[in-house]
């Protein structure tokens, strides 16, 4: 008999029967992950026509490497799982970007099913089951029919929706469409997967050790049995170590991924002390991929010392000391987006600050200390001995550790970009959800209906939010939108005045083009290398060639190898009649860039312009070796071919 027949209806109001039975619905796994893909697929569902924006150019578009699947073994590069996985995209649907979204989006709903399982997980980690046996025995002690713990009730703590809420809550808040709507963040959205997957798989592995360990009907096993029960637990073990090393393969934010199992180990696991440590070793010694894939295996300790700490700065232009006051408001600043994401900006115009006594730098690190105290507080203090106050401080430690390989004292270019909190947001997630539903169960003795207006307002939370992802991924849509509200929130920065004069000329709207060109030199004077190139760009598409000359000119004083430039002024060249000066720009540009495809086949027009027919069909067929689908090379090819 099902379990709504064994119900006493008589004994119960109609209202009480409506919660058993909405219990009954909502406390379905499938169902919590069921919603999960749901919300996850609406707030994106604009996205699939999103065009490549700025570093999609370089990294996919204009990436040649990625034509050939051959290019990518052996494994090579701290991100080679992340280019693989654009050179699959483009091997199956080429520079479609339907297929490169779907598999981002794809990539966000199962982060978010993992962080789900993270939660439920640790509830049945050994710190947790003492707890969770108690509350089994009150509530048969107290009931007569054969329910789950009650989501509500005061002794859980709201566990039953904790998963669920704090999933939604990753899948559907607006601070995550850098990860996910601007396709070459996929490094962030795919690391942090194999990143999950390996805490989970590792947990996962400890409880079915934990089972075996404990169970008494494991004495009387027969050794075929006791094989059997183990290959499941060491393919579990497997998993978690490929994961690892899966993510350090995909980007360099994994390099924290060993820590944080060692601290979720001895958080919320208990045991030999020797016999721990022994199971960590392989996934610790996974801390070396990523320094080794930086520096190499083959030179001497001094050297790769030094190596490392070249290929971990990103820029000498910024200061260590700068760069790490800096990242105290920039801290904060992610805080505030989490609280209130309002004003997300691709670009931002970020001070930097050199001194720790600024007001506003030691002010946020004050801020910052007193939340990572806290966490301490809460781990150690005998007062709050609630088992889901330890989640709360394990979320905080997450988020600073997970933070601190973009967010410390190695300099990177930009000092602030939002996706950069993809990863490290999943522990302030379990923070404030956890410690909101444990503020609820203490206030359930002065107002019996706190927790239902809990679950409303987070309901109301999350409808909000996924309001706000869907909007702000309407600016992800047009290139034109989109840097023109970088311009808006960021009227001081050059970048944007430049991205936005890229997008008005890709449009065709040359004189808007060269208008926002110009407000970007005025920004930015010096330093303007690109911005004189694409002024030159815009005026050669007008056949204002002595104007594109000049232009051309000034960025190659500011940058001598610039090998964009040296190809756009030979283009510039040959359209003025000089054949000499435009083979020598397009030889230059290839000695500086080798595989310089567009350089190639400018060489190949110049020589058929001239009556080379012969170094023309040389130099199409060499660009066609380098970019298979170069349709203009193709054409001119075949009918240099039909003329001979």
């Amino acid at each position: 008999m099902s379990v709504c027949c064994r119900l006493n209806i008589d004994s119960f109001s109609i209202e009480q029967l409506k919660q058993q039975l909405l219990y009954l619905f909502m406390g379905k796994r499938i169902f919590h992950v069921l919603l999960i893909i749901v919300v996850g697929f609406l707030v994106y569902s604009n996205t699939f026509h999103v065009p490549f924006h700025f570093d999609d150019a370089p990294n996919i578009v204009e990436n040649y490497s990625l034509r050939d699947l051959n290019n990518f073994w052996p494994p090579s590069s701290t991100r080679w799982l992340g280019f693989l996985s654009f050179a699959l995209n483009y091997h199956f649907g080429g520079l479609n970007t339907i297929g490169y979204h779907v598999v981002n989006l794809t990539i966000h709903i199962f982060n978010a099913i993992l962080v789900y399982l993270l939660v439920i997980l640790t509830f049945k980690t050994p710190f947790f089951s003492n707890q969770q046996s108690a509350i089994s025995s009150q509530q048969s002690e107290e009931t007569n029919f054969d329910l789950p713990i009650h989501p509500f009730s005061s002794a859980s703590g709201g566990q039953a929706y904790l998963p669920l809420f704090i999933a939604l809550i990753f899948v559907s808040h607006p601070i995550q469409t850098q990860a996910v709507t601007y396709i070459v963040q996929r490094f962030t959205s795919l690391a942090t997967f194999f990143y999950l997957l390996s805490l989970v798989m590792y947990i996962k592995w400890k409880e079915s050790k934990e089972h075996r360990a404990e169970g008494i009907e494991q004495q009387a096993m027969s050794n075929e049995q006791q094989a059997k029960c183990y290959a499941p637990s060491a393919m579990l073990y497997a998993v978690s170590l490929f994961s690892a090393i899966l993510a350090m393969k995909t980007k360099e934010i994994s390099f924290t991924l060993p820590i944080i199992i060692v601290l979720y180990e001895f958080m919320f696991f208990e045991g030999n002390i020797k016999k721990r440590m022994l199971y960590l070793i392989p996934i610790l010694l996974t801390i070396l991929i990523i320094p080794l894939s930086l520096i190499g295996t083959d030179k001497p300790i001094g050297d790769a010392i030094g190596e490392l700490r070249e290929a971990a700065q990103e820029t000498d232009e910024i200061p260590r000391w700068s760069y790490l006051f800096t990242q105290f408001r920039v801290i904060v600043t992610y805080i505030r987006l989490l609280v209130l994401p309002i004003n997300q900006n691709l670009d931002y115009d970020y001070p930097l600050y050199h001194s720790l006594l600024n007001p506003e730098v030691s002010l946020s690190l004050l801020f910052l200390l007193l939340i990572f105290a806290f966490g301490i507080y809460l781990l150690y203090s005998k007062r709050y001995t609630l088992p889901a106050t330890r989640l709360t401080a394990f979320g905080i430690f997450w988020f600073f550790i997970t933070l601190s390989i973009e967010s410390s004292i190695i300099p990177i270019r930009d000092v602030i970009f939002e996706h950069r909190v993809y990863l490290p947001l999943v522990g302030l997630f379990f923070a404030i959800i956890i410690s909101i539903f444990l503020l609820a169960d203490k206030l359930k003795s002065r107002w019996q209906k706190v927790n239902i207006a809990v679950v409303v307002t987070l309901a109301i939370v999350i409808a909000v939010l996924s309001i706000a992802t869907y909007q702000r991924n309407t600016v992800w849509q047009d290139e034109v939108k989109l840097w023109a509200d970088v311009t808006w929130k960021s009227p001081k920065k050059a970048r944007g005045y430049n991205g936005l004069g890229k997008a008005y000329w890709a449009k065709g709207l040359t004189d808007k083009a060269i208008e926002h060109y110009h407000v970007a030199l005025e920004l930015m004077p010096f330093d303007s290398a690109i911005i004189h190139n694409n002024l030159g760009i815009a005026y050669n598409s007008k056949g204002l060639f002595d104007k594109a000359i000049e232009h051309y000119l000034i960025a190659l004083r500011l940058k001598p190898d610039y090998d964009e430039a040296h190809n756009n002024i030979g283009n510039a060249y040959d359209n003025e009649g000089l054949f000499n000066k435009a083979i020598e720009h397009y030889q230059i540009a290839l000695r500086l860039k080798p595989d310089y495809a567009e350089a190639h086949y400018n060489w190949g027009v110049a020589y058929a312009r001239n009556g080379f027919v012969d170094e023309a069909i040389r130099e199409f067929q060499t660009t066609l070796r380098l970019k298979p689908d170069f349709i203009e090379a193709r054409q001119n090819l075949e009918f240099l071919m039909k003329s001979k």
